[in-house]
């Protein structure tokens, strides 16, 4: 279970004011559960992601993960807890195979075959990948789908996408859909992802709308879909076919 309570962030405005990017939001996310994260550019949600990882640090309230505080922990700390993050722009490393890449994630020196299986499960050839280099070779969607198989192989208790959708090709798009319904259905895991896609939120198991730093809203899927698709929920959403 994720538990964010009164959490707030704020950053030094032009004229040394704070601009308050979170503001004391108080969400709970129970074991086992998909829940999607909308809302307007600029609302917070991406902020809120790197608040749950540890990228950045909240100014006041605190963050639970199964049942230990981990406000004060580091990235490393709270990998090492089971929370996994991809970047809505996936980080390269320069002279690292795939391979090695996937072994990492995985945390053990996984056999070739099993390194190769989290390649296809996100629609690659790992003839054609296993032995490239996370470097500017690589095209956005298959960064985008290289880092989502080392979420795979890691596979922790919460996994945290921020836009997985960003810079990919329809095909890519397509094949996220499933993967994401696979994680779902075939783990324990629970899923937190970023997104404006109607597709993704149409699968979700509840939605979190997001705007001006703070939940305007949540519920279930049923529930909130049609009044963000009719323009009620303060939130644009993008029907990716």
């Amino acid at each position: 279970m994720l538990e964010l309570q009164n959490l707030s962030f704020q950053v030094s405005g032009d004229t040394d004011s704070q601009k308050e990017i979170i503001k004391n939001i108080s969400l709970t996310f129970e074991d086992h559960t998909f829940i999607a994260i909308t809302g307007p550019n600029g609302g917070g949600k991406s902020t809120l992601a790197k608040l749950i990882m540890g990228i950045e640090k909240p100014t006041a309230g605190k963050i639970v993960f199964n049942g230990t505080d981990i406000t004060d922990m580091s990235i490393t700390e709270r990998a090492r807890l089971g929370i996994s993050f991809a970047f809505q722009q996936p980080v390269r490393f320069k002279g690292i195979k795939v391979k090695d890449l996937i072994t990492l994630a995985a945390g053990s020196n996984i056999k070739l075959s099993s390194a190769c299986d989290y390649l296809s499960r996100v629609g690659l050839c790992a003839r054609d990948y296993i032995n490239r280099d996370v470097d500017t070779s690589l095209s956005g969607g298959e960064l985008k789908r290289i880092e989502i198989a080392t979420i795979i192989a890691r596979n922790t208790p919460l996994s945290v996408f921020d836009e997985p959708e960003a810079g990919i090709d329809l095909w890519s798009f397509n094949n996220l859909i499933k993967v994401f319904e696979d994680l779902h259905s075939s783990t324990d895991n629970s899923l937190i992802i970023i997104s404006h896609q109607e597709r993704i939120l149409n699968i979700a198991d509840e939605i979190v709308v997001l705007a001006g730093g703070s939940v305007q809203a949540r519920g279930h899927r049923e529930d909130i879909l049609p009044e963000l698709l009719n323009g009620t929920g303060g939130c644009k959403l993008y029907n990716q076919q």
